[in-house]
Parts: structure tokens; C-alpha cells; sequence
């Protein structure tokens, strides 16, 4: 089973990748992780990318679906995987559907107003990276390791703004585009609401 999440910033992503890895066995497959990892091992298409970041410049589609069809070759992705990151375009999405099965697309409906509060009350671990947010969370060091929390610079209105504004020019037509497998959950309830509710909807596919 290959999974899109799909959701603005701060709409808790993250959060259900980890519990559907968890229960049904598959793969987080994030495009920043594979830029790095491509990288790091100095691989021809890694190379490639590096060049285009080193100039801050975007690295093209073409290359980014040579990385993901590289690593669904591998045998942990055998049982599916979930996409992380892409697609962000309709056409990414065309690209992907060339190389992989897409076999249900979720998106996690969050109003913007709470997205940006999310936004603004992140903090993170400044030893162990566990992610915290003050609406939830009132201490100033962390409850795994207890080191000190700290705000991200990124972690402003500004840039947050930027990024909802990119969403959703860029992003939010992929809705229509996938509305055939879509499943619409409203993002800001108790994560544990939020899985059950996709776990519910993806075993009856």
C-alpha cells in the first residue's frame, strides 16, 4: 500500500507517518532525507542535486523521481510506503504515477489560523530533536533527556505565512487531482482521533 499525506505545515504530518509505519508495516520515504542521504554516499544522481543546491537554486523533478524510483527498489518498501514531501505539484504527481502506485491520498484539513499558532509555540529538543509544542507542553527543558528547548528561527509568522501561501497555490490542487482515493480528516483533533480515523479508512481499502 503506497500512501500521500497530504496537509499544509504544522498539519501533524509527521505525527501520523510514524503511527502508520508503526501499524501497517510501511516506509517513510522523505525527499529531504534522500537528497541527504544521495549525498552523503556521493552517488552520480546525489552529485547532481549538489549542484543545483549549492547555487540555491531548485533541484529539478526529473532528478528527484530518479532518487524515489532508486529507493523503491529496495526491499523494505516492498509492503508500500508513505510519501513524505512529495508529491508538491500536479506535476510531480504525474511523474510519480509513472513510477509508483498511489493507492490512497490523506490530507489533514487544518484551518491556517491554527497552523499558525502551531507554528509559533514549536519548540525543539536541543540534544534529542523531540519536537514539543507550548499549547500542549509548558516546560522549558525536555521530558526525554531534559536539555534545553529552543525555538527554530523558521518558527516565525513571516515564514510561515510564505509557506501557507506556497501550499496553497502549489499544493492544495493535488486535492482535486487525487479526489478518486482521497480521504479529508479534520487535522485538528487529538492525534490518536486523527489515526483511527485514517487506520479505520485505509483497512477498508
Amino acid at each position: 500500500m503506497n500512501i500521500i499525506l497530504l496537509g499544509a505545515p504544522f498539519s501533524g504530518k509527521g505525527t501520523l507517518a510514524k503511527k502508520l509505519n508503526s501499524e501497517f508495516n510501511l516506509v517513510q520515504i522523505s525527499t529531504g532525507d534522500l537528497f541527504r542521504e544521495n549525498i552523503k554516499n556521493g552517488t552520480k544522481v546525489g552529485l547532481l542535486a549538489k549542484q543545483y543546491m549549492d547555487k540555491g537554486e531548485l533541484v529539478p523533478d526529473s532528478v528527484t523521481v530518479t532518487m524515489l524510483e532508486e529507493r523503491l527498489k529496495k526491499n523494505d518498501c516492498k509492503n508500500g510506503v508513505i510519501f513524505d514531501g512529495f508529491p508538491r505539484t500536479i506535476e510531480q504527481a504525474k511523474m510519480l504515477d509513472k513510477i509508483a502506485k498511489v493507492d490512497a491520498v490523506i490530507e489533514l484539513d487544518v484551518p491556517f489560523d491554527i497552523i499558525r499558532r502551531r507554528c509559533l509555540g514549536r519548540r525543539v529538543c536541543s540534544k534529542c530533536g523531540e519536537i514539543y509544542n507550548t499549547s500542549t507542553y509548558s516546560k522549558t527543558t525536555c521530558a526525554k533527556c531534559g536539555s534545553p528547548l529552543f525555538q527554530r528561527d523558521d518558527d516565525n509568522l513571516e515564514t510561515v505565512n510564505n509557506r501557507l501561501e506556497v501550499y496553497k497555490k502549489m499544493t492544495a490542487p493535488l486535492i482535486n487531482f487525487y479526489t478518486d482515493r482521497l480521504f479529508t480528516v479534520d487535522g485538528n483533533q487529538n492525534p490518536e482521533i486523527v489515526f483511527e480515523s485514517v487506520k479505520n479508512f485505509l483497512k477498508k481499502e
